[in-house]
């Protein structure tokens, strides 16, 4: 097999996708995620859109002992390129309220797998970052070189600190190549309906939540606080198709390949704020669905508005995204059909 890639998270949401596109790229992604918010369902709906069974390795990346063993059997089966990070804990309320559980397993996976790396001479790494890293930017749309500011959650911070951690790995003299990729909000799902966002319990991401109220699985959702300094007065965010995120990581990998030792930042999201309500409109308009939605008190944790400028992932990875709002949320739409029936 050859040009294989370490995908952590890879039955997750996000690393499901960049399975796919990967695979369409060329390279045979290696899977390991431990379904702490996932399901082996995801390896299922993998199997029937790439027509193969991936590679996969059941492990906790914050368990280096089992991680380093899990990295032994995938040596012993062929060289592998380099690793695309997504293993994390990634909820803003929960982290709130559990901030010792996010600081453990999303810094602590992290390290491992970089001291992995090491053991393994993996010199090509992608990471999974977030806008939470902005804090509450002082301008919009954020560029990369926005201020690290203060960030609003345990879960933006440990995004900080990985990325201090990663930048502080890339100038140590090992020669490691990094791409800090910071996304804005992935919605959607496959167009095959096969993966899809599948939270396990009560989700805590917009879209998800919102699907599962539409299709009268849920209470009406809640908006958190109309009274933000915004146009309607609910947040703003930059909602980005998954699949659009899925091929900034392949763009990503193909580019550190050519690179000297390096670690660098790229926002991926559309250049497009919404607020919630813009949201629910346009499910509503791309579905002709009613989402039933009441207004609450705001989250812990939430930026009033915060959306991307992407100009360095255009003109560096070669990589824009493509596709719309209506497209992305009906998508998520034809997913939760999928999963009712």
């Amino acid at each position: 097999m050859k040009n294989r890639v370490i995908v952590t998270g890879g039955a997750g949401y996000i690393g499901s996708h960049t399975a796919v596109e990967l695979a369409q790229s060329g390279y045979t992604p290696v899977l390991l995620d431990n379904f702490s918010n996932s399901t082996p369902a995801a390896l299922d709906g993998l199997r029937e859109i790439l027509g193969f069974e991936p590679e996969f390795e059941q492990v906790d990346c914050a368990d280096k002992s089992a991680l380093f063993a899990a990295m032994e059997h995938i040596a012993s089966r062929g060289t592998v390129e380099g690793i695309i990070h997504f293993a994390a804990f990634k909820a803003v309320g929960e982290s709130t309220q559990e901030p010792l559980k996010y600081y453990a397993n999303n810094v602590a996976s992290t390290v491992h797998l970089l001291e992995a790396a090491a053991h393994f001479n993996l010199t090509e790494f992608v990471f999974s970052s977030s806008c939470t890293v902005y804090g509450q930017p002082e301008h919009i749309p954020v560029d990369e070189e926005a201020p690290i500011r203060r960030a609003e959650s345990p879960y933006g911070y440990t995004k900080q600190a990985c990325e201090r951690i990663l930048a502080d790995f890339c100038a140590s003299g090992y020669p490691m190549k990094a791409a800090l990729l910071r996304y804005f909000n992935p919605i959607g799902a496959h167009p095959s309906s096969k993966i899809g966002e599948l939270p396990l319990g009560h989700p805590n991401n917009l879209i998800p939540y919102l699907t599962q109220a539409a299709a009268g699985l849920r209470d009406p959702l809640t908006v958190f606080g109309n009274d933000y300094p915004t146009p309607d007065g609910t947040c703003i965010r930059d909602y980005i198709h998954v699949m659009d995120l899925a091929r900034a990581h392949v763009a990503a990998l193909q580019w550190l390949k050519n690179q000297p030792p390096t670690c660098e930042p790229f926002n991926l999201g559309t250049g497009q704020g919404n607020s919630v309500l813009e949201v629910i409109q346009a499910f509503e308009r791309a579905t002709g669905v009613a989402v039933p939605h009441a207004i609450g008190a705001r989250r812990p944790g939430d930026v009033t508005a915060i959306f991307a400028d992407a100009t360095k992932a255009q003109n560096v990875l070669g990589w824009t995204s493509e596709k719309t709002l209506e497209e992305a949320l009906l998508d998520a739409w034809n997913w939760q059909q999928a999963l009712n029936n």
